[in-house]
Order: structure tokens, then C-alpha cells, then sequence
């Protein structure tokens, strides 16, 4: 079975031009097929302050009204997508961007409304595993934004490190996976005041005391949520990790187990 690594970076990342670059030539340099989620957060929010909105999160999840999709979608699909696609083709990755909605990549429904109302925020319901395939067969590298569709002509923000585990889900059918989820951090800190105590293995159970304890909160627990429904669906090599972790043959960082 052929490699796939999936690699999701995050705001922090892109808004750091620096490391930015380096991420992406890492990268690019990566043999095997591979596929790049992108979020874009802070970039949406610092966004719509500028236009006098005011972001809502619970959790690190992003509340989406009708006009906070229009401003994420044109960042995360538009600006950031574009950008990302342009420096990748500069260091000669041939990179095609897009969101869940192109060859129906992605498509998920609108959250069904508990105890919060999201508005349009998506789950995930299937990942065209065979049309992604298509493009890494002809040597194309796929780079996600954080949008996807509900096949009725919706677009649904939805969270890049749930796309990003569910690509890696979905992938593991045709490839041998390893999911990164690149952030500026070098792994899962055991203290947040030390960026020297990265947890090198953790497991479900340390994750949940770790999440109780509000060691991990915001938005490391829907990236955590979404590393373990990966590792729990069949994906072997799931990490969480810093911007150095692509650059070496060993990752370096927090490996789920």
C-alpha cells in the first residue's frame, strides 16, 4: 500500500510568514503523495473586527452566521487558500486548491442544533476518497480550506482539524496514513508555561484528565478530538506537532496511542 501523509497547519502558522515558508518547503519535499489542510482562524477574526463584527467561539468552535460564512469563506477559500497554493508553486509543488464542495470532496450537513445553535458550521458526513485519489495519481498536491458543502449548494464552515482527520480517515481505505497536525508549538504541552514539556505518546484517557484539569482547552480540544477520531478509525500514525516536525525522518512531537 502507497504512503499518504496529511498535513493540517494552523492560524498561528499562517500568520507567521517565516514559519510559513519553511512548513511549506518541508513540505513540498515530502516523497510521497500528500495532501495540506489549512485553517485560518485569526485571520477571519482579525478580519472581522476590521469590518466592525465580532467573532464568536465556544471552545475554540467558531458560532457562523450568514455573514461571518461570507468572511470565512473568502478568506479560508479565497485569500489563504490561493496563497498558500501560489508559494507551493513557486518551490515547484504542483498544488491544487480547494474546498469540500470541489469534485464534491467533502460534503458534511448543517450542526444539528443541542445545547448551542452554531449556525452554519459543518459535520462531516462522507470524504470522495476516490476522487482525491484521482488528483494524487496525477501528481497533483490537494490543499483544503476549512469550507465545505451539504450537496443543496450550502457552504458550511467547518473545522480544518476535523477535515483533516476525516481526509485521513477516509485516505486510509486506498493508503498507508500519517496525519500531522502542525502547529507552532512542538507537540501537546503537560504545562502551558513550559514550550519544553511536550508529551512524547499520550493516550484517550490522559487526554480527557489533561482536558478536565484545563491543561488542554479552546481550540487544542477540537484538534485533539479530531487526532483521536482518527486514530480510532484506522489511521496508524496520528501526531501533533511543531513547525520542525516535516523537516525530519523521524517526527518529532506528541504521537496518539
Amino acid at each position: 500500500m502507497s504512503k499518504l501523509t496529511v498535513v493540517k497547519i494552523g492560524g498561528n502558522v499562517i500568520n507567521d510568514e517565516f514559519l510559513l515558508s519553511k512548513v511549506l518547503a518541508d513540505f513540498a519535499a515530502l516523497k510521497e503523495a500528500k495532501i495540506l489542510i489549512h485553517g485560518g482562524g485569526k485571520r477571519a477574526s482579525a478580519l472581522m473586527r476590521q469590518m466592525g463584527m465580532q467573532p464568536n467561539l465556544v471552545e475554540g468552535r467558531r458560532i457562523t452566521d450568514a455573514a461571518t460564512l461570507e468572511v470565512v469563506t473568502m478568506v479560508y477559500a479565497g485569500l489563504i487558500n490561493k496563497k498558500i497554493v501560489a508559494d507551493l508553486q513557486a518551490i515547484g509543488n504542483n498544488a491544487i486548491g480547494l474546498s469540500g464542495a470541489d469534485l464534491n470532496s467533502i460534503q458534511s450537513h448543517k450542526r444539528i442544533v443541542k445545547t448551542i445553535d452554531y449556525g452554519f458550521v459543518g459535520d462531516i458526513d462522507v470524504i470522495e476518497s476516490g476522487n482525491i485519489s484521482k488528483l494524487l495519481n496525477a501528481d497533483f498536491t490537494p490543499v483544503f480550506c476549512a469550507i465545505t458543502h451539504d450537496k443543496q449548494g450550502q457552504l458550511l464552515n467547518t473545522n480544518a482539524d476535523s477535515i483533516a482527520s476525516r481526509i485521513a480517515v477516509g485516505m486510509s481505505e486506498l493508503y498507508e496514513v500519517t496525519l500531522i497536525l502542525c502547529f507552532e508549538k512542538d507537540g501537546v504541552l503537560s504545562d502551558t508555561n513550559d514550550d519544553t514539556s511536550v508529551i512524547p505518546a499520550l493516550t484517550y484517557p490522559q487526554f480527557q484528565d489533561y482536558k478536565a484539569a484545563g491543561i488542554i482547552y479552546e481550540g487544542m480540544i477540537p484538534k485533539m478530538d479530531g487526532a483521536f477520531y482518527a486514530l480510532q478509525n484506522g489511521v496508524p500514525n496520528v501526531f501533533v506537532a511543531g513547525t520542525t516536525a516535516l523537516a525530519k525522518n523521524a517526527i518529532k512531537g506528541t504521537q496518539l496511542i
